[in-house]
């Protein structure tokens, strides 16, 4: 049998009104530009679930695999975790339109947007859960759209033995340079494979540093062109790249972010009880150890808490 996780180090306190009620722990590992391991605390060579930041290579399994796509935006979708707002489902909506497929055909679950505001606003107007609003239903067109152009059955494209997620697989495995220690399921219902977090910040480090006109250097110049597609107006991710020039990150499920910027490194990093409030705090503690500095940066550098309306205290970076 593999190796299993370990779990973290302390990597977060949150305190309130200068007492510490709690500690989230994790791990984290940030690259230096030539793939070296800089810093890093925790679990780092251990496999995990990456969720949604295995996205991108996934994407770029699509484009090798035939995913006809000609825009970059379009190519956005594809590898994102998108709000459900507006112009993600009008998109979505597109992409499955033109291949003369519908929403019934997304393997994905009916859900409400992840995106706070989209989901208020489908509640106010009497809405429900659909598949296309989950987040996850870019990557799902995507899947169909590329089987439809390889020549493969669309039914069961979601299985991890159809010839579209063998491809996936292959792609995932050449970026992190690790054979995939687990197949999972995915909230989306489509497999998530296991990789360390050293695996995954050579992964994005790879993509954002691949040579032009290639697929990898395509998904990687797409996110980065489109970051509000990637996650929505109010988005971490989406926020991050538009703040930083240059960067590609991707959050993941269960406290999980990967990033990368050419010419200086990247970071990969899971909270191990899944809190997403302790993930940017130990992100921005990450990226400055690369001396990477954005007004954004300040903005992340602690979470706030409240108290009868008002701050009280902050989740805070111990690493």
């Amino acid at each position: 049998m593999g190796k299993t996780y370990q779990g973290g180090a302390p990597l977060a306190e949150v305190v309130r009104s200068g007492f510490v009620e709690g500690v989230h722990r994790g791990s984290v590992v940030v690259l230096d530009a030539t793939g070296a391991v800089l810093a890093a605390a925790g679990d780092v060579t251990s496999p995990v679930f990456p969720r949604s930041s295995n996205k991108p290579m996934q994407a770029v399994g699509m484009i090798r695999a035939g995913l006809p796509l000609t825009g970059s935006a379009d190519l956005a979708l594809v590898a994102a975790s998108h709000a459900g707002e507006e112009f993600h489902l009008a998109r979505v909506g597109g992409l499955l339109a033109g291949a003369g497929l519908g929403e019934d055909d997304l393997h994905c679950p009916p859900e409400l947007p992840v995106g706070e505001e989209a989901r208020v606003a489908v509640l106010r107007a009497g809405g429900g859960p659909t598949r296309i609003q989950m987040n996850c239903s870019g990557k799902h067109a995507g899947m169909l759209l590329t089987c439809r152009s390889a020549g493969w059955p669309v039914d069961g494209y979601w299985r991890p033995e159809h010839p579209l997620q063998q491809r996936l697989r292959d792609a995932v495995e050449e970026f992190t340079g690790e054979q995939a220690a687990a197949v999972g399921v995915d909230g989306c219902g489509a497999p998530v494979l296991a990789a360390s977090l050293t695996g995954l910040a050579g992964a994005y480090l790879r993509l954002v540093t691949a040579e032009p006109d290639t697929a990898p250097r395509a998904v990687a110049d797409a996110m980065r062109a489109h970051p509000e597609i990637v996650g929505g107006t109010q988005a971490d991710d989406t926020r991050l790249m538009r703040g930083v020039p240059g960067l590609l990150a991707k959050v993941g499920a269960e406290g999980v972010i990967a990033t990368a910027l050419p010419g200086v490194g990247a970071v990969a990093l899971k909270i191990d009880d899944g809190a997403g409030r302790a993930r940017m705090p130990v992100l921005v503690s990450a990226l400055r150890r690369l001396a990477v500095d954005a007004p954004v940066l300040e903005e992340f550098a602690e979470v706030p808490l409240f108290g009868g309306g008002l701050p009280v205290g902050a989740v805070r970076p111990l690493w």
